[in-house]
């Protein structure tokens, strides 16, 4: 083994509960673990995170990953420390999902290596052909109801009701467990504290059925310091897909995470070493306005769940929308981060032979759009130089041409710091 993995854990503030005899088995051999992620969309977002940085800290100790996609039980729904049902999907939409989650998982484990090479399992494999009166002989004589109610994730749910469904949820968490016990010699389950009643279950499972020992680990769940949902924005979900968030959003949000959050933050989501860390929090403390802390850790979690380039992109974006910025900048952007960066600000569409022949300022905003009021608003808002196009200062005998056009399409027009325009050409 590498490294400790429960010691490493432990300074990033990654465990919220372990089961007995846990350390042990990770310090005696390499051990087989699993984290389980149900498919109820097509991309995973930043709370899932957490149980996929676990799967990577456990490989680079030099342990085995795998990374369950719930093909079966993602048409069920986990019904832990949920206020309502999930809507069920069809095999289709799973399926789909399944696969675009591969993709992105792919981007954290090391798929390739001979010796602990990562997998990725799916128990729709194992559940698909598994009848139901077989299933409830074979596993469900032995975890009593008893047992199953007992568990804080369905005591929560007693008042406001919960399907047999939903119920059964449990015991297909504790089979899969079994199921790679047996098939792939998976010896420990990890994921999110609200997961600790299902992993444990398992574990209980393979007790009675193998009479083997298996083991749990569980990570805190994230939270904000002021107590809000952590991975929400205006907007929803912080996604890993592009099409969903997009890379600049993605790194805006942890831009934006205070100082208290960031130095969490920078220990769970982040590969940097208990030196680095503390060295950048040093550096941070000295001038906190220059959020060394943040861009540090926006730039490496941006980098690894998108690219550099992407990385490049969005820093370029921050400086055009905060900073001065300039048109050579403006003009790598592509049409997608800059309609991101400027989501919200009017927008207005020309048609590009307006350009062609030619088109004063003054006439473009005043006349063929509504960006100002009248002609003799523009005027004075020329005269005090307080209009740029493509962040250039222009005059009151300014006039566009295609040649104004940025390779995006667009045309972006801004009125003193802090009002901004874009101009479609069609």
């Amino acid at each position: 083994m590498n490294k400790n993995l429960v010691q490493e854990l432990q300074w990033r503030g990654m465990i919220h509960n372990m089961m007995p005899g846990t350390e042990e088995q990770l310090s005696k051999e390499v051990t087989t673990a699993y984290v389980g992620i149900d498919p109820t969309a097509d991309s995973l977002h930043i709370g899932h995170l957490v149980s996929i940085m676990l799967l990577k800290h456990l490989q680079m100790a030099g342990h085995k990953p795998l990374a369950l996609v719930g093909g079966a039980t993602g048409m069920i729904g986990d019904p832990s420390f949920k206020a309502a049902e999930r809507k069920l999907l069809t095999l289709e939409e799973v399926q789909h999902n399944v696969d675009c989650i591969r993709r992105q998982l792919s981007k954290f484990l090391d798929f390739e290596n001979p010796v602990n090479g990562a997998e990725i399992v799916n128990n729709y494999d194992w559940m698909k052909d598994y009848l139901f009166l077989d299933f409830i002989r074979d596993v469900g004589k032995h975890i009593t109801v008893n047992y199953m109610m007992a568990k804080d994730s369905v005591q929560k749910r007693l008042e406001t009701g919960l399907s047999f469904t939903e119920f059964s949820y449990q015991l297909l968490q504790a089979f899969d467990f079994l199921t790679l016990y047996r098939t792939k010699g998976c010896r420990l389950q990890m994921g999110g504290s609200d997961q600790w009643g299902n992993i444990t279950t398992g574990t209980e499972l393979i007790r009675r059925m193998e009479g083997g020992e298996a083991f749990a680990l569980t990570c805190p769940l994230i939270t904000k310091a002021d107590g809000t949902k952590f991975g929400k924005t205006e907007g929803g979900n912080v996604w890993l897909d592009p099409q969903r968030t997009s890379p600049y959003k993605f790194y805006q949000f942890w831009l934006n995470c205070s100082d208290i959050d960031t130095a969490r933050y920078i220990r769970i989501f982040t590969l940097f070493s208990k030196d680095e860390i503390e060295a950048l929090e040093q550096e941070h403390a000295q001038a906190p306005e220059r959020r060394v802390l943040q861009k540090a850790l926006a730039k490496d979690i941006t980098c690894r769940v998108h690219s550099q380039q992407d990385y490049e992109a969005a820093v370029t974006a921050s400086e055009l929308l905060f900073g001065k910025g300039t048109t050579e900048q403006l003009s790598t952007l592509d049409r997608a981060t800059l309609l991101s960066v400027f989501e919200g600000v009017p927008q207005y569409t020309v048609s590009r032979s307006l350009l062609e022949q030619g088109i004063s300022l003054i006439d473009l905003t005043a006349v063929e759009t509504s960006m100002f009021s009248s002609k003799g608003e523009i005027r004075r808002e020329l005269k005090q130089n307080s209009i740029s196009v493509n962040k250039v200062k222009v005059g009151e005998d300014c006039s566009l041409s295609v040649s104004d056009i940025l390779p995006c399409g667009l045309i972006l027009i801004q009125r003193g710091k802090k009002n901004y325009y874009l101009v479609a050409v069609e």
